[in-house]
């Protein structure tokens, strides 16, 4: 079964994170002035040498991870160009079997999302990261398309406590989106028993806070960064697995490595990109631990 005859988009995601056994993610979020040298001799631009990465890093890590995310703003600064490089990045990752997550941070009033929507989708993107803050019609037009969404609502920057721990009728903020996504979910599992639509949550928060976003959204699958160059460890994200789920697709969980995969230090005589894959290996092989 190929990945687009699979159509909902939990049971995509499933599937290839139980074929790799891992729930790793690559973000794909190049800059160039830390590409390595090998990319960026002989390139025509800078946008020439980013595609040259991106590319050769979806093939690094094939067969490692299912999943990768780029960083929608990393390309959109050098505009059309950049853009360009954006589609045909999505274009070859699909072409590889990897799910795409496209982190753009979307979130704006319902007609404005619809075409938002229709962009992503056409891109050829699986998932969409938004912000919920315009509430439930800010989310539903990626989904009306076929995108599953992870939504934010724990994020790993330090400052998010600013707003996202606020107390309100006795829960956070956060915890009231968390609330807000599960009762938006309810309807919309998939055969993995997984909803379309989920949640970021940072793995550089607290136990406690994990694991009360859990237990509000038991059927979310969680998109989670900070592990790696941000601090977070993977035991950290244990706390927001599914208990007693059976496979890495099932866990509920997502996990993130960008910098830590895309710019490790390579050994003497060793290509860039065997650099990455063992980079994103050893990524893989650390997260065994959150099913254990």
């Amino acid at each position: 079964m190929t990945q687009t005859a699979v159509t909902h988009a939990a049971d995509r995601l499933a599937r290839v994170m139980d074929i790799a056994g891992s729930p790793s993610c690559v973000g794909i979020d190049p800059v160039y002035d830390k590409l390595p040298a090998a990319v960026r001799d002989g390139a025509g631009s800078e946008t020439d040498a980013i595609e040259r990465f991106c590319f050769g890093v979806l093939e690094a890590v094939v067969g490692v991870a299912g999943v990768v995310k780029p960083q929608s703003a990393c390309f959109e600064r050098y505009g059309s160009a950049g853009y360009a490089v954006l589609e045909r990045t999505v274009s070859r990752a699909r072409e590889l079997g990897l799910v795409v997550i496209l982190d753009a941070k979307r979130g704006d009033i319902g007609s404005s999302a619809e075409h938002y929507a229709a962009g992503a989708a056409g891109m050829g993107a699986d998932w969409i990261t938004v912000s919920p803050y315009m509430g439930p019609s800010t989310i539903e037009p990626f989904l009306d398309v076929g995108l599953g969404v992870f939504a934010l609502c724990r994020t790993s920057n330090p400052d998010s406590d600013a707003l996202q721990t606020l107390n309100s009728g006795g829960s956070t903020v956060a915890e009231h989106i968390a609330s807000m996504i599960a009762n938006m979910g309810m309807s919309r599992r998939g055969a993995c028993g997984l909803s379309d639509i989920g949640a970021v949550v940072g793995a550089t928060k607290s136990a406690d806070d994990g694991a009360g976003l859990r237990a509000r959204m038991p059927d979310q699958i969680m998109l989670v960064p900070g592990v790696g160059a941000q601090g977070g460890t993977p035991e950290e994200v244990r706390p927001l697995a599914r208990g007693g789920a059976a496979s890495p697709g099932t866990w509920g969980v997502v996990v993130n490595a960008s910098r830590s995969v895309l710019y490790p230090k390579a050994q003497p005589g060793q290509a860039w990109q065997g650099a990455v894959r063992a980079a994103a290996e050893a990524f893989a092989h650390s997260l065994r631990v959150i099913g254990a």
